[in-house]
């Protein structure tokens, strides 16, 4: 009698696992007396008889089915087994680890924008995760008709309905079109809701979702890169600032021998001089020296001496036409070229 039991004895587990599935459902086989039931970490164990739940098992272990398992079943309490007959049941065992789903449009998605009347094509990707959250839904929408559900299912309920979603929440409040990506996380969080509301019908939750990167066309990126670029220059003072000290390190790059790297190092001398000398003129408090008296020279004849009373000093005249300007600008350094108004930055000059 024994023996005859070891014979019909056997296992119900999930047999081969695979990582990448939801569920698997262990069916079309006779459970018999003496048989064991196996539950690994991360898994669930639902007995189903005649597509009814009779019972769920959480807790990890090796049970006796006889005297462990169906005195915790709803309507096989009392279930006996035979010599010749065993318990034919279904027991679905649930993946209870949470996924993560890797998406991207499946092509560009066309959004209005303006100057563009064909619209803008943009793709998207990122990530979404789930898991299985109403093991009834799940049994009633699903696993009553399936053998198994893997992540891949799932994803691609999800890729079906992500374009219109993303379509929704990237027009929703006037997003900028051209600088999505600080939008991503408003985007994300509405696009999470609706999605956890359509999955939801199957028994999965969306835990998170994401959006790593908005991909532009080619030329669209240009400009926007081309944009970023000017508003992080400013002005064009400092723009031209910026310039010069690029020019001067390809001339210390090409050994020294940019024609462009000396003229950059020639406007910068002369800009950083005209700075140091107005700092110096009123910044310490001293008053300004006046034209024709040299800082640092002695007096010469025609000059006041110290203690007498300050007389006309003779003017010397300016280089070049009466009136003109320095050659130079002394804010930024560039050529001035006679003008009043210095050509870059606006200083004036006479």
């Amino acid at each position: 009698m024994g023996i005859l039991s070891n014979q019909f004895a056997n296992v119900v587990e999930w047999e081969e696992f695979d990582d990448n599935l939801i569920f698997w459902k262990w069916t079309n086989k006779e459970i018999k007396k003496g048989s064991r039931l196996i539950i690994r970490p991360g898994q669930d164990a639902i007995f189903l008889y005649q597509g009814k739940v009779e019972g769920v098992f959480k807790d990890e272990g090796d049970y006796d089915i006889e005297s462990k398992i169906i005195p915790f079943l709803s309507t096989l309490k009392g279930f006996k087994f035979g010599f010749n007959s065993g318990l034919r049941a279904e027991v679905l065992f649930i993946n209870t680890k949470e996924f993560t789903i890797k998406w991207g449009t499946k092509g560009p998605i066309m959004l209005q924008a303006p100057g563009l009347p064909g619209g803008m094509p943009v793709r998207a990707n990122g990530t979404a995760n789930v898991k299985v959250s109403d093991y009834m839904t799940l049994i009633d929408k699903v696993a009553g008709v399936k053998q198994s559900y893997s992540i891949e299912d799932v994803k691609l309920r999800i890729i079906t309905v992500l374009d219109q979603l993303l379509m929704k929440w990237i027009s929703k409040e006037g997003k900028d079109m051209f600088n999505l990506q600080a939008s991503s996380f408003d985007i994300s969080k509405g696009i999470q809701e609706d999605l956890d509301m359509e999955i939801s019908k199957d028994g999965i939750s969306v835990t998170g979702f994401s959006i790593n990167n908005f991909n532009y066309p080619e030329e669209i990126q240009k400009k926007i890169t081309q944009a970023a670029a000017q508003s992080m220059v400013g002005d064009v003072n400092k723009y031209t600032q910026m310039t010069m000290v690029d020019a001067m390190a390809d001339g210390k790059m090409n050994g020294g021998n940019s024609t462009m790297g000396s003229m950059a190092e020639m406007m910068m001398g002369a800009s950083v001089a005209s700075q140091m000398m107005n700092g110096m003129g009123m910044g310490m408090g001293q008053p300004q020296m006046q034209q024709g008296y040299p800082q640092g020279q002695p007096m010469q004849q025609g000059y006041p001496q110290q203690g007498q009373p300050m007389q006309a000093a003779p003017q010397q005249a300016a280089p070049g036409a009466a009136g003109a300007g320095p050659k130079f600008c002394p804010e930024c350094g560039s050529p001035t070229n006679g003008a009043k108004f210095c050509p870059n930055c606006g200083t004036k000059l006479i």
